[in-house]
This record gives C-alpha cells, sequence and structure tokens, in this order.
C-alpha cells in the first residue's frame, strides 16, 4: 500500500511571502497575519499557509462547442493551456507554502512539464502521483523550498473501484521558524493530499469509508514504524462529501478539525454556510478540506472509530427504509432467531443494506470483527439492549474520562508544537456565502487556503 521516496535536504532558502486575497489577510513585515486576529493580542509570528484545490483535469472538463455538449477541453491545446496557466499565476501569486492539487493531467506530458518548470521556478519541490491503472490524472504536491525540508514521501494506492490514491509527505519547517524547534528537534508535520471516490450509488458509501481508514492506518502505520514523536497531521484534498456524510464523522471521531469551519467559527452542524464545488450534477456542494490534527487532541483508537462509523452507516441504511428502532431490530432476526439477532442474521442485513456482497463491501474478516464489537456478551447473539448500545444508540464519547485515568496512573505532560488555524478563504468568494458564479471558470471547485500559526502545546506521553 505504501510506497517510500526518501528526499534529501533542500537548500534554497528565501524570504517568507504569503500574499492571500489582498485586503483578507493582511502582510506585516515578512509575516503574515489575518487581519482578523484584531480582537486579539497576537504578537507577530511566522505563519505557514496551505491550499487545496481541484484543477478539474481537462479529460473530465466538457465544453459545449458547435453544439457538441461531449466536446472535452483535452483535444483543445489552447483551452486547456490558457486555463491552466491562469491556474498557476493564481497559485505563484499566492505563494502558499504547502500546495495540493487533485485532478492534475499527469498524462499529458507537455502540462506536466509546465507546472514542474512554473513551481519549480516559483522555489516550489513538486510530487506527483498518477492515478491506478492509466487513469490519466492524479495528484500533485508542492511545497516551498524556503520553508520545509523534505523527510520523506510515501505513495498510499487504494487499488479500489475508483483506482484512487494518496500522497504523504513528511517535512521539517525550515527557516525562518528556528524559534518554533523543540529543544535539539525540528518540527515536522505529516501532510496528506487526496481525492476519494464520487458516490455514485449507495454502494460506494463503504468503499469512501474504506479509503480513509486505509489512509489513517497508513499514517498510523508510517509514525509507527520511524518512532515519531506526536506532530500535526493535515489531510488535504477532495473528500466527495459533505458534512454530513459518514466520512466527516469519521474523520471527526479521530479528534480532526476542519480548518475553515474552524476558521469561521462553524459548528459541525452547520452544513450550508459554504460551498466549494458544482459537481457534474450540477449540485453545489462543499467537499474539499484542509483537516488538522494537533499532537495534544484526544484521538480514539482508529478501528475503534472504523467500527463507529459503519454501524453508524448501517444505523442510517436502516433508517432510510423508514424503520423504527424496533423495527430495525425485527427486522434483523430471522424467525427462529427468537428474541435476538444472529450471527448469519447480522449478515444478511449487511448484504441487503448493500454493505455486503460485491467486490468492494465489507470484507469477511470485518464483519467477524463488527460482529464481535456488537455482541458485547459474547454469547453469540445480540440482544435487544446490545442493538441499542452498540447500533442505535451508540455510547458517547468518554474523553473527559479517560482524561482523567490517564492523570491518575501517571502522564507526562510533554511541550510539543501544533498550530492554531488563524483564517481561512475560499475563492471566489461567493462560495463563503453559499453560492457559485455563473462567471467562474479556472475549475469546478473553489480554491481554498488556510493560515495556520505554530503554537507550543502539552502532548500527552504514557511514562516508561
Amino acid at each position: 500500500m505504501g510506497r517510500e521516496r526518501r528526499t534529501k535536504k533542500s537548500g534554497n532558502n528565501g524570504n517568507n511571502n504569503n500574499n492571500i486575497n489582498k485586503g483578507r489577510i493582511s502582510k506585516i513585515g515578512s509575516y503574515a497575519i489575518s487581519s482578523s486576529m484584531s480582537m486579539r493580542d497576537h504578537r507577530q509570528q511566522p505563519c505557514i499557509t496551505c491550499t487545496t484545490f481541484n484543477i478539474l483535469a481537462p479529460i473530465y472538463k466538457r465544453l459545449n462547442l458547435n453544439n457538441n455538449q461531449n466536446s472535452r477541453e483535452s483535444d483543445y491545446r489552447a483551452y486547456w493551456l490558457t486555463r491552466n496557466h491562469r491556474i498557476l499565476d493564481s497559485l505563484i501569486r499566492e505563494r502558499s507554502s504547502i500546495i495540493c492539487l487533485q485532478e492534475f493531467w499527469s498524462g499529458n506530458e507537455e502540462l506536466v512539464k509546465m507546472y514542474e518548470k512554473r513551481l519549480g521556478d516559483a522555489g516550489y519541490i513538486n510530487f506527483q502521483l498518477p492515478r491506478t491503472n492509466n487513469r490519466g490524472d492524479g495528484l500533485l504536491t508542492a511545497v516551498r523550498k524556503d520553508y520545509f525540508r523534505v523527510i520523506n514521501s510515501r505513495e498510499v494506492l487504494f487499488n479500489d473501484f475508483g483506482d484512487r490514491v494518496a500522497q504523504l509527505l513528511h517535512v521539517e519547517l525550515d527557516a525562518p521558524f528556528s524559534e518554533c524547534r523543540n529543544k535539539d528537534t525540528g518540527q515536522e508535520i505529516l501532510i496528506v493530499n487526496t481525492h476519494l471516490l464520487f458516490p455514485h450509488d449507495s454502494s460506494l458509501c463503504i468503499v469512501r469509508l474504506h479509503q480513509v481508514y486505509k489512509i489513517l492506518q497508513d499514517v498510523e502505520s508510517y509514525q509507527k514504524e520511524n518512532k515519531l514523536n506526536p506532530m500535526p497531521i493535515m489531510l488535504c484534498g477532495d473528500w466527495n462529501g459533505s458534512k454530513r456524510g459518514h466520512v466527516y464523522k469519521f474523520l471527526r471521531s479521530q479528534g480532526f478539525v476542519s480548518s475553515y469551519d474552524t476558521a469561521h467559527q462553524y459548528a459541525d452542524a452547520d452544513v450550508q454556510k459554504w460551498v466549494s464545488h458544482r459537481n457534474h450534477r450540477g449540485n453545489i456542494c462543499g467537499v474539499d478540506f484542509i483537516w488538522l490534527l494537533n499532537p495534544n487532541e484526544y484521538r480514539k483508537l482508529l478501528k475503534t472509530s472504523w467500527s463507529e462509523a459503519v454501524f453508524d452507516m448501517f444505523k442510517y441504511l436502516l433508517r432510510r427504509a423508514s424503520l423504527t428502532e424496533a423495527e430495525a431490530f425485527a427486522s434483523l432476526k430471522t424467525d427462529n432467531d427468537g428474541d435476538c439477532i444472529t450471527y448469519s442474521g447480522f449478515c444478511e442485513a449487511l448484504r441487503q443494506l448493500n454493505l455486503t456482497g460485491h467486490r468492494h463491501g465489507l470484507s469477511a474478516e470485518e464483519i467477524k470483527d463488527l460482529w464481535l464489537q456488537a455482541d458485547t456478551d459474547g454469547n453469540g447473539l445480540l440482544d435487544y439492549k446490545e442493538f441499542q448500545q452498540r447500533i442505535w444508540h451508540p455510547a458517547s464519547d468518554q474523553k473527559d474520562e479517560i482524561s482523567n485515568e490517564l492523570v491518575e496512573v501517571g502522564v507526562r505532560q510533554e511541550q510539543t508544537i501544533g498550530f492554531s488555524v488563524e483564517n481561512a478563504v475560499l475563492f471566489p468568494p461567493e462560495a463563503e456565502k453559499g453560492r457559485w458564479p455563473e462567471n467562474y471558470s479556472l475549475s469546478d471547485h473553489a480554491r481554498l487556503t488556510v493560515v495556520f500559526s505554530p503554537i507550543r502545546m502539552p502532548c500527552s506521553q504514557a511514562l516508561s
């Protein structure tokens, strides 16, 4: 799943120069400071910026030429060349510290060389990853040489229905962030860029959960293999799902926060405050996120979050069938089950709900693991109480209790570096109001840029 690339240190240092949507984030000296911070007492401090942008590959962009609505931009060099030069102009003008692009036309050599040269000349080191099975597009992640030393990179291949992939970059902050270093060690970050499958039908919802689970498994494995201390993790990309979806809830359960929503103080329930995409069905929705996980954030066990996410999807599908709690429980029983659900009845329900029975569904091992977590008393049957506690009304997060237990058994509070979200901007600006402008032609996605400021914070580490 993970193919690694070792990268030597980049020695090209330069000035810290961030320009993001003129007038919305003001420059103070060599530091980018959010204009919204005047309410608080902030000293000047170095910031980094991160941009995620699905740039709409020309092989997917439809043109209405000569009354032919099926024309593709890839067939008209002047069109795709001009549009991508404009995209590069906007990216280079913005000069984000980190750039994560999706639907990068990796199958076109001329376009690839154009991005390599222009971003390279602008001071970026670039990493490209095509989708598997020669799908034509892929990912591009670029980081500024004067901001980061790239320690390592890993390619994550999902090998699934959509031939989707992800990039993992392990970087260390370089000058002018020397004052943010933690004693003798540099401040490191894990950056992920990805583009999840579009949910064309309900059977693909479990595939999308699998994709995110695989990303987090790979990040966790990478941290363990390299014996890394806790560090900030940024997940960037086109997630092809809104704040209503199971992917959003899954990432939130792992402690990740949506940077845009944090900057604008939106709650999880605020689902229509902003949009970032007009999809092929003509619907506008918010699907582009830069997720942040700080090293001081509480995290459930990854396997626990995964199981809860699948049970939540299970419940959603039952409720979508207009079943009440009692009706849902009854529907999972066969005639011979008595007052309990058997394993065979559970498996049959998963099949009927399209969570199994196809090659992209839950594996036999995953089904068995879900059953073991639902059958809390281990008697091989799922009674009504277990159904309620594990599926219909799962227990609330016990974060406070767990934190208190850690303090009681002796946990040492180490200091580490994390990030605060200072500002976040969508372009075009109409997207921030939940509207999509008809005259916007760069892409069918908005560009999202977030400003992060390094801050010191405690990080709990168990005593050895």
